[in-house]
């Protein structure tokens, strides 16, 4: 990582920082700072309670929360990421962002935040000399919501307003094109590996697919950055861009896909075996995702508006199931070349933390190879019309598929896992006295 004071000489624009950590939501919580301190941030760490860590989406305390009273709402000590600094190109003034994670005064990570269970999981691949490498692809919703009626924006080349959804449209790319080139060039000078940009199925919908890393950690940091910039990048351009699961009732919601692979010692592929099936090993981490879709729905569904997305016939899976090159399944095996063979999980919905959701995937992943787990045959044709398991499909029974499992604590301390119960249980209450008009409000901005 740069020096603080070297990188600033480099960016003498610069005036203020803002140090942030990711909550349990995928909030970004943490402070504004002059950047003539910046180096007092980074040499000093920076200080906040590690309760700010797990507020509830309205970024209220957690009523009876172990991390307020009981400890007298103590502090942690956050220290800077690998990232280092980052440019904040959706804002008016030049700002840098130095994303920061927490731990206790003695060095120890701390287990309630989400960035630490995401490399607990890594660290047990790299106990076994193993690499997971990932990639996402993040869909939003490009919105309008300048009055109450949630619409698609006009597009500043014609002023006209999608009435549909336009798949793979390059018509309805080129609507929004400035925001587009605007968006690449931020994550150019941010660092985030974007690549492919489609438009997809929804009203106003758009997917861009992040490039595979070596990294984990480095993969859910540019997602969550990525969130971060597209919604206050398409603020400047005068509309709101959202990752919540479902916007619109009468179209698809929005999704984030995770593709993995594991390179052994030698940087082989494990899953390749020359041919079109896969591993073994591939076969074990089936296995283990689809053992741990029903008990890990929370996270991949963690607010009221996911489940709406969580339908038959709407591009999210509902089944609990795998195959091969299809995507109505749960988890999917791409085709292609041997040496790419991966695993697609196609469960969590685009309001996810990307480091929960990692973390839940790699580390069932691990447990079904651990396990030497066998998976179910998988499945040919459409899923939906299958008589098939299904992944929980409200708010409260994923909280407590998620309480009562066995399979949780292999994957999340128990910390991390009180934490996220008390949080969504206190959500849940209080997300069922608004209309769905006010829960849209509150997550179309927030997650």
């Amino acid at each position: 990582m740069t020096r603080p004071s070297d990188w600033l000489r480099k960016n003498p624009a610069v005036r203020t920082i803002r140090v942030a950590a990711c909550d349990l939501n995928g909030v970004p919580r943490g402070k504004r700072i002059p950047a003539r301190f910046a180096d007092k941030a980074v040499e000093g760490g920076t200080r906040f309670p590690m309760s700010a860590l797990n507020l509830d989406i309205w970024g209220e305390d957690i009523d009876d929360s172990p991390l307020v009273f009981e400890t007298g709402d103590r502090d942690g000590v956050l220290w800077p990421t690998e990232r280092g600094f980052v440019p904040m190109p959706w804002l008016d003034s030049p700002s840098a962002l130095l994303p920061i994670w927490m731990f206790h005064e003695d060095g120890r990570p701390f287990d309630g935040d989400p960035r630490h269970a995401l490399a607990r999981v890594v660290e047990r691949y790299k106990d076994k000399g193993l690499t997971p490498v990932v990639a996402v692809e993040l869909e939003f919703f490009l919105i309008d919501d300048s009055t109450r009626k949630l619409q698609v924006p006009p597009s500043p080349r014609t002023g006209k307003r999608r009435k549909a959804a336009e798949i793979l449209s390059i018509r309805a790319l080129d609507a929004f094109d400035n925001f587009f080139t605007d968006l690449y060039e931020a994550c150019e000078a941010m660092d985030i590996p974007a690549d492919t940009a489609i438009s997809e199925a929804g009203l106003g919908q758009f997917e861009i697919n992040l490039m595979h890393q070596s990294d984990a950690l480095a993969a859910a940091d540019d997602a969550w950055l990525f969130k971060m910039l597209v919604k206050g990048l398409a603020r400047r351009h005068g509309f709101a861009a959202s990752f919540m699961a479902k916007p619109y009732d009468d179209y698809a919601g929005s999704g984030m896909h995770a593709h993995f692979s594991v390179l052994d010692a030698k940087g082989k592929n494990i899953f390749d075996d020359g041919g079109e099936k896969g591993t073994d090993a591939l076969r074990h981490a089936v296995a283990g995702c689809v053992n741990a879709l029903y008990d890990s729905a929370l996270i991949f569904a963690p607010h009221q508006n996911s489940y709406d997305r969580m339908v038959p016939d709407s591009h999210a899976p509902t089944g609990i199931c795998w195959a091969y090159e299809n995507r109505t399944a749960a988890i999917r095996i791409p085709s292609g070349a041997p040496a790419a063979r991966r695993i697609e999980h196609r469960v969590a919905g685009g309001d996810v933390n990307p480091y929960l959701a990692l973390a839940a995937i790699l580390g069932a992943a691990m447990n079904g190879m651990e396990d030497q787990a066998e998976p179910p045959q998988p499945i040919t044709g459409n899923s939906y019309a299958q008589d098939l398991p299904q992944i929980p499909t409200d708010w409260d029974t994923a909280i407590k598929a998620f309480e009562a499992s066995e399979i949780i604590p292999r994957i999340f301390p128990a910390s991390l896992i009180r934490n996220l119960l008390l949080t969504k249980k206190q959500e849940l209450h209080y997300m069922s006295e608004l209309t769905t008009p006010e829960q849209v409000e509150i997550y179309l901005d927030t997650v």
